[in-house]
C-alpha cells in the first residue's frame, strides 16, 4: 500500500480529512513543524508517495496576538518540510500545500487564480510567504505539487471559525440583537468538502495554484437569521463597507468537480 505522509493531522481538517480518506496508510509527523531535525527525521526515515501539509496556525486573532509564532510555523515549517522533501524525498508523486484565500485581495468580482496577490490579514501573509518559497525551490524540480488556496471554512467543530463563534453569540445574546461588521460576502465550504476535494486533486495529481471553494455565494447575515431563527431570536444589523471574497473555480471545474452551494442546516 502506498504511503502518505500528513502534517497537521490533529487539526480540524488534518481529522476530517483522515476520516473522510481512510482507505489509506498515513504516517502522521507527530512532531513540532518548527524543529528541522524533526521532520528531517521523519522524512529521512519513512518512504512516502505523497505528503500532504495541512500543519498551521490558523485563526487570525491568535496570529495577530503572535505574529513570530505564526511566522515560525506557517512559513518556516513549510521552508523546514520543502527543504527536507528536496533531500530525501525528491520521488514523491505528489506534494500538497494548504494554503489559503487571505493571499488575495478582496474584490467585487469572483477571484480567479491569476489574480495578483495582496495578503488581507497576517495570517495570509504568512501563507504567501510559505507558497512564494514553494514555487521558488520547486521551480527546476520533477516534483508533482500543488497549491490549494482554501476559501472560507465552515464548520460545527472548532470555536475560532466564523459559524461557531457566531452561533454562541447569538445563542447568549438577547431576544432582540444588533450585529456588526456582518454585512459580507463569502465562499464557504465544510471540512468535509475541503477534504474530498484535496483528495480530487489527489486522485488527479493536479500540478499548480488553485483556488478550492464552492465559487457560491454567500451573505453572512444568511447565516446570522439562520441561527437567529434556530434560537428564536430576532437578528438587526448594523450597516458597514460590503466587502467579496468569491472563488473563481474554473479550474477545479474543468478537472470535473462539481460545486454545491452550503447548507446551513447541516451545521446541526
Amino acid at each position: 500500500m502506498k504511503k502518505c505522509g500528513i502534517t497537521g493531522f490533529k487539526g480540524n481538517l488534518g481529522k476530517t480529512f483522515l476520516k473522510v480518506n481512510n482507505k489509506f496508510r498515513y504516517l502522521k509527523f507527530k512532531g513540532d513543524v518548527r524543529k528541522r531535525k524533526q521532520l528531517d527525521n521523519w522524512l529521512k526515515n519513512n518512504k512516502f508517495d505523497v505528503i500532504i501539509h495541512l500543519a498551521a496556525l490558523v485563526p487570525t486573532y491568535k496570529v495577530n496576538n503572535d505574529y513570530k509564532q505564526a511566522l515560525d510555523i506557517n512559513y518556516r515549517g513549510t521552508k523546514y518540510l520543502i527543504d527536507g522533501i528536496i533531500k530525501y524525498q525528491k520521488d514523491i508523486s505528489w506534494f500538497f500545500f494548504a494554503s489559503s484565500s487571505h493571499v488575495y485581495p478582496f474584490q467585487n468580482k469572483k477571484i480567479s487564480e491569476k489574480n495578483k496577490t495582496k495578503s488581507i490579514s497576517k495570517y495570509g501573509e504568512t501563507k504567501l510567504r510559505a507558497e512564494e518559497y514553494i514555487l521558488k525551490r520547486f521551480k527546476h524540480l520533477k516534483i508533482n505539487f500543488c497549491i490549494g488556496r482554501i476559501f472560507s471554512i465552515f464548520d460545527n467543530r472548532g470555536k475560532n471559525f466564523f459559524a461557531p463563534s457566531l452561533l454562541k453569540k447569538i445563542r447568549k445574546g438577547p431576544k432582540k440583537m444588533v450585529l456588526e461588521n456582518l454585512i459580507h460576502y463569502r465562499d464557504f465550504l465544510s471540512t468535509k468538502q475541503i477534504s474530498k476535494i484535496i483528495f480530487f486533486l489527489w486522485k488527479k495529481k493536479y500540478s499548480g495554484v488553485i483556488n478550492i471553494g464552492s465559487g457560491k455565494k454567500t451573505d453572512l447575515r444568511e447565516v446570522a437569521k439562520f441561527f437567529g431563527n434556530k434560537h428564536k431570536k430576532k437578528i438587526f444589523f448594523k450597516e458597514n463597507k460590503p466587502t467579496y471574497h468569491i472563488a473563481n473555480i474554473s479550474k477545479l471545474k474543468k478537472l470535473g468537480f462539481k460545486s454545491k452551494k452550503l447548507n446551513f442546516g447541516s451545521f446541526f
